[in-house]
């Protein structure tokens, strides 16, 4: 009867541990638990011809994976490249970061790519690309804390050093405000504007290490905590961007912070930071990169 019931007790297990997994692998935590950082060595094969602006879409994962928000921000570049005649290829290869494949790129777009992607020779030829004047699009992820190992990318890149994002509720609809309504980023977008979205937190606003700020979020109308365990964190940053630009060398990088979920990216006001991103920063939208009044 004892072993019957052993028997029993290990079936339960395994079923919950399975069960366990199989949620992991959903909801895109597995590199989380189970880290990784695969660098990739071969780099894909590049099509023979790129439309100009060539744009590297890159949704490697060596963190957290949202899948969703890739699935359908894929799907919005690949349509919007179609329609717009630009030139895209979408890869999670991190070989395709050497001299030669880059050239062909006018702007790099980190989707939701979170971990660490690259190895020090693959970083070292997107800093050198970006500095003789590439331009680089990074949403939501690309600005979380699993990529604090490459200081460059936070320097230069980011300028903020990730906290944590709101949780209980995790989603929540906030008022976004547009700043310097002059730059071609935010062109055509309203003075304020509301969007459902994880929001992030950094330690402090990248405004004071001369970054450009496109937007912010109106504190007030959202719950900025993160409640986890039983404990509450506050998340308020006061002067809190959601949307900023900077100037690196001769290129230029533009970062959002929404994007997680999938609805994000059927968003005319997400879309249209986007597409106005891309045209801006490849010299398609003013040219000049534009630093703060």
């Amino acid at each position: 009867m004892l072993f019957k019931c052993l028997k029993i007790l290990v079936l339960v297990a395994s079923i919950m541990a399975l069960i366990a997994l199989a949620v992991i692998w959903q909801v895109g935590a597995w590199n989380l638990i189970f880290p990784s950082a695969h660098h990739d060595t071969v780099a894909p094969k590049l099509p023979p011809s790129l439309a100009s602006p060539g744009i590297l879409l890159f949704t490697k994962t060596n963190g957290f994976r949202h899948r969703d928000g890739i699935s359908s921000g894929v799907a919005f570049l690949e349509s919007t490249a179609q329609d717009r005649g630009w030139g895209l290829f979408h890869t999670e290869n991190g070989a395709v970061f050497n001299e030669g494949d880059l050239r062909r790129f006018q702007v790099v777009v980190f989707l939701n790519a979170s971990g660490d992607m690259l190895s020090a020779e693959q970083e070292a030829a997107f800093e050198a690309w970006l500095l003789d004047g590439g331009g680089w699009l990074g949403v939501h992820s690309a600005g979380d804390s699993s990529h604090e190992g490459w200081q460059w990318y936070r320097d230069n890149l980011i300028g903020a050093d990730f906290t944590a994002h709101i949780m209980g509720p995790q989603f929540q609809t906030a008022t976004v405000l547009t700043e310097n309504h002059g730059h071609p980023v935010v062109k055509d977008m309203p003075d304020t504007w509301q969007h459902e979205e994880e929001w992030y937190s950094w330690e402090k606003s990248p405004r004071p290490e001369g970054f450009t700020i496109l937007a912010t979020i109106d504190e007030a109308s959202y719950q900025p905590i993160e409640k986890f365990m039983g404990n509450e964190r506050d998340l308020s940053m006061g002067d809190h961007p959601v949307v900023w630009s900077n100037c690196v060398g001769k290129g230029r990088s533009v970062y959002l912070t929404m994007g997680h979920q999938a609805e994000a990216f059927e968003r005319p006001n997400v879309q249209r930071l986007i597409v106005n991103s891309v045209l801006w920063l490849s010299n398609a939208a003013g040219g000049a990169c534009l630093t703060p009044d």
